[in-house]
């Protein structure tokens, strides 16, 4: 599957050119954009993999449109896009976690490698965001059978080693994990 962009750029020239040459490298334009907040709208139907964001733009700036938008977690990332080579909106941009940072003109043989980068970087992040998020989940499910395991012998005067296999054997029965069962002891003895 093509990788799905949206372009935030209140320039239409530079938005057509910058439409043009990614879609001739192969990337699907999904939506663009000529403020921050048509890109905040555009980016909660779309859900893009790839932003590239104008820092100056009316009625919101591209960066706060950028902090909207990776609070949401509305698009995989987001190359910024400037005309000004500041320091302070590097930093800004930066903070806000962007994958780069392209000066303005813009041309292919800078635009095309820096889409690619960020694009194997967000993928990068997504896997471990998503690991984090099942160690995360799993830490979370562990300490659940074990207030249940208290639960059970407080109530029961089970030993700990007999309330886990009465989870166990429970969840086996029922065909539903230990979490799960955990978490109806749970709210049956609150």
């Amino acid at each position: 599957m093509r990788p799905r962009i949206v372009i935030a750029e209140d320039e239409s020239i530079t938005r057509m050119d910058l439409a043009e040459i990614l879609t001739e490298a192969g990337y699907q334009i999904v939506g663009q954009a000529a403020d921050g907040y048509d890109a905040i709208e555009i980016c909660r139907k779309q859900r893009p993999d790839l932003v590239i964001m104008d820092v100056k733009m009316p009625i919101m700036d591209g960066l706060q449109a950028t902090e909207n938008i990776m609070g949401e977690r509305l698009a995989g990332c987001i190359l910024m896009l400037t005309a000004y080579n500041d320091g302070e909106f590097v930093n800004k941009a930066n903070d806000l976690g962007v994958m780069g940072y392209l000066v303005k003109p813009i041309e292919e043989k800078t635009l095309i490698p820096a889409v690619k980068i960020a694009l194997r970087r967000q993928e990068e992040l997504h896997h471990y965001r998503s690991k984090a998020e099942e160690v995360e989940k799993k830490l979370e499910e562990r300490k659940c059978i074990d207030r249940a395991k208290g639960v059970l012998m407080d109530k029961n005067g089970f030993t700990e080693e007999e309330a886990y296999a009465y989870l166990r054997n429970v969840s086996m029965k029922k065909r539903c994990s230990m979490a799960k069962i955990s978490e109806m002891i749970l709210r049956s003895h609150v």
